[in-house]
């Protein structure tokens, strides 16, 4: 069975991040982004998300 947003999951892990690390930028608690990624994420968040990604691999901090 394929687990909700394993593409993001993938993406984090591929960009040698951990999820703590997206949710602080993205500014909530690491356990919230846990509960996120449990269900499928509305296009909110998935931007959230995207912009964390982003602004991690290229060595900035995101204030969404």
């Amino acid at each position: 069975m394929k687990r909700a947003n394993e593409s993001i999951r993938n993406e984090i892990h591929e960009a040698g991040l951990t999820q703590w690390q997206v949710a602080e930028a993205i500014g909530i608690n690491a356990t919230t982004l846990t509960v996120w990624l449990r269900t499928p994420l509305n296009s909110s968040r998935l931007s959230r998300i995207n912009a964390a990604l982003n602004s991690l691999q290229k060595g900035a901090a995101v204030n969404a």
